[in-house]
């Protein structure tokens, strides 16, 4: 009988438990097991030129990104102010359209700018899937072997940019 008058405590316990644990967490910091493993080699096709096909490997430039990104992406807005800037400055910048319909991507880019080199279409997501992409956005630092040396999940901007990203590049991983 004392077991029935001491469980909601431990219950109530136990739940508190995981929900502190739970608010101590970073959502932008999740483990992958891509870093450190090449783009995957997969073809996709290019958005607006669906019968040609590109890698998202990169070869001949230093250091890549690869910006996964959908037209029904509230925190992509957000972020794309920054692509653009990073775009000016030189940075070259993959992106993968992820579970989107080319037509809406095609429409978003006009209406927001488009700071990628090239844009691959994941329409079924299955390449993100075998990146280990959780949604939208997300953003891949890939070294001139095209080896994944960075994962970003959430909007990209500038503070993130210059503590994660240009110290990895400096350090050439």
């Amino acid at each position: 009988m004392k077991l029935w008058r001491v469980l909601p405590l431990l219950v109530f316990l136990a739940i508190g438990f995981f929900l502190w644990r739970g608010l101590s967490l970073e959502p932008q910091v999740l483990t992958s097991t891509q870093i450190g493993q090449p783009v995957p080699k997969r073809l996709l096709p290019i958005l607006g030129h669906s019968n040609q096909k590109m890698s998202l490997r990169v070869s001949g430039h230093d250091f890549s990104l690869i910006n996964v990104w959908a037209s029904w992406c509230a925190a992509c807005v957000q972020e794309q102010v920054f692509l653009m800037q990073l775009s000016r400055e030189g940075v070259l910048i993959i992106g993968l359209n992820y579970k989107d319909s080319s037509h809406d991507a095609s429409q978003w880019l006009r209406q927001w700018g488009n700071p990628y080199q090239q844009v691959a279409v994941d329409e079924s997501g299955s390449l993100a899937r075998d990146m280990g992409v959780y949604g939208a956005p997300e953003t891949f630092l890939v070294d001139p072997q095209g080896i994944i040396v960075y994962r970003h999940v959430g909007a990209l901007d500038e503070l993130t940019w210059k503590r994660e990203f240009l110290p990895r590049i400096a350090h050439g991983s």
